[in-house]
């Protein structure tokens, strides 16, 4: 066994599985998740690092770094299937927020297991069929394209019910756009409900477009500060 894998522990494993389920992880929504401080968090992301499980990078200057899984990290874990997300400045806010929420829902709902959507992707790839997604109305008489949740609440018991889905919404998409998102989701008979975390302005057009859609039974918006979080500052904020 070469020294590297012998320094691979359960933990690191664990960290590994979590960051390949969401796409990406910062160390403030590990520390949430785990009940540590950030640098504590921080210095466990570097150990998983340096054994070859994860990859660093920060595309934004002033925000968290976030650390997606490698090839190895997907072998340790045995997360065979799952794609590896691409970092870039385009969606490293989005990461950053859905890592959040995920830790935060984690604690709020303990009895859902919190999936993300490169492991939803996943697990459809596998059954041959969608498992959680909103169907949208098909273009020019095409195929029905399929909208994908940020991450899925399944409950723990097989008697559960039905998944919550839950969307991280930063930016306002188009009014038809979301008004057609909010329509297929009421359409769904393989959710319970969805959860919107938007800020205040995505609140306003999300509230304006589930409204027109009548999904008002089916669709809830929260505040994307309402879930209790990791104060960064406390020791040293994101680096």
């Amino acid at each position: 066994m070469r020294q590297q894998d012998r320094q691979i522990t359960p933990e690191y494993i664990e960290i590994t599985r979590w960051t390949a389920s969401l796409g990406a992880i910062t160390a403030e929504a590990l520390a949430h998740r785990m009940g540590v401080s950030v640098n504590s968090a921080r210095g466990r992301l570097s150990a998983a690092q340096r054994c070859g499980l994860l990859l660093r990078k920060r595309p934004l200057a002033g925000r968290p770094a976030l650390y997606s899984v490698t090839r190895a990290g997907l072998r340790a874990c045995d997360a065979r299937g799952v794609r590896i997300s691409k970092v870039e400045p385009s969606n490293a806010n989005h990461l950053i927020a859905c890592a959040a929420t995920a830790a935060a829902l984690e604690h709020c709902c303990p009895h859902h297991r919190i999936v993300g959507e490169r492991e939803l992707a996943r697990d459809e790839r596998e059954r041959g069929r969608p498992l959680v997604r909103a169907r949208l109305r098909a273009l020019r008489g095409g195929e029905s394209p399929l909208h994908s949740p940020d991450l899925v609440l399944w409950p723990c018991e097989p008697d559960g019910g039905l998944p919550l889905v839950v969307e991280v919404e930063l930016t306002i998409k188009s009014h038809s756009r979301l008004v057609e998102i909010c329509r297929a989701w009421t359409r769904s008979r393989a959710v319970a409900g969805v959860l919107y975390f938007a800020p205040p302005d995505v609140q306003r057009a999300l509230l304006r477009a589930i409204a027109e859609a009548r999904a008002a039974e089916q669709i809830v918006v929260m505040p994307l500060d309402s879930l209790p979080s990791v104060d960064a500052s406390r020791d040293g904020g994101p680096r």
